[in-house]
């Protein structure tokens, strides 16, 4: 089974910057997208074999999260089932007989940490929502979770100390849910690999010269674990501030 995460920045500018080809370079099984900005009839894309997930923001423009499946799920869920956070389309779980997948677009602490004690929040709900889906079944988790969780996750992590993203409140949020029973997939294949980065800022040629933060993840069960087959991020594919990253694990979608 295939697996691909993509921040687009706003599916419709990415649409416009080669989205399409690059989907059917990655030819993956679930393409899963954050930060769509779109209402899906906003959006003419056609995409035969897929079956459509769209969780807007009821903010139009901002946030939203899709899931394009090849496999028809039993169940999709919308939200993390905190009325308080379900506002701003941040996550859909699909459910299959041998496991969920899901694809999250985490809140920004912002500028300044203002939007902190939301993030905490999000991330406390977030963390439950995926122990108690955890229990019934194993769980595959992607998307923009916005946190660099060590330093060998940014480029520079010493100027960017208690900035959003990787302040110690968020890093320890991650490691909460690392320890909650879950394996961050590109770090467990690739353990001391530097310079592997997903977002890149618009400003000062930063993806130029590759200086960017891995905030982008693919998350499993610990015991699926072992299935990792490969967890690549491709650097090479442009389209948006973001790169996609990817998940190749030995699991078969029962139907």
């Amino acid at each position: 089974m295939k697996l691909i995460s993509w921040n687009v920045n706003g599916i419709r500018a990415c649409l416009q910057k080669g989205f399409e080809d690059a989907f059917r370079t990655l030819n993956a099984d679930f393409f899963c997208l954050q930060e769509t900005k779109a209402q899906p009839h906003q959006v003419e894309l056609d995409l035969p074999g897929y079956r459509q997930y769209w969780y807007s923001a009821e903010k139009k423009g901002y946030s939203g999260t899709a899931i394009f499946a090849r496999y028809e799920p039993l169940a999709v869920t919308y939200g993390v089932g905190v009325e308080e956070l379900d506002h701003e389309g941040r996550l859909i779980t699909l459910e299959y007989p041998n496991c969920f997948i899901a694809t999250c677009y985490t809140p920004n602490a912002q500028d300044g940490l203002k939007r902190l004690d939301h993030r905490m929040a999000w991330d406390d709900a977030f963390r439950a929502y995926l122990v108690s889906l955890d229990r019934q079944k194993p769980v595959i988790v992607c998307g923009d979770l916005n946190v660099a969780h060590q330093e060998i996750d940014l480029k520079n992590p010493g100027p960017n100390r208690g900035n959003a993203g990787f302040s110690d409140e968020e890093r320890g949020k991650f490691t909460e849910l690392l320890q909650a029973g879950f394996t961050d997939t590109f770090r467990y294949r690739n353990p001391d690999l530097t310079g592997a980065y997903s977002w890149w800022s618009y400003r000062f040629h930063a993806r130029e010269k590759n200086a960017g933060w891995r905030i982008d993840y693919f998350l499993v069960s610990d015991r699926l674990r072992e299935s990792v087959a490969a967890a690549p991020i491709y650097q090479e594919i442009y389209g948006s501030d973001h790169c996609p990253v990817g998940l190749e694990l030995d699991l078969e979608v029962s139907a």
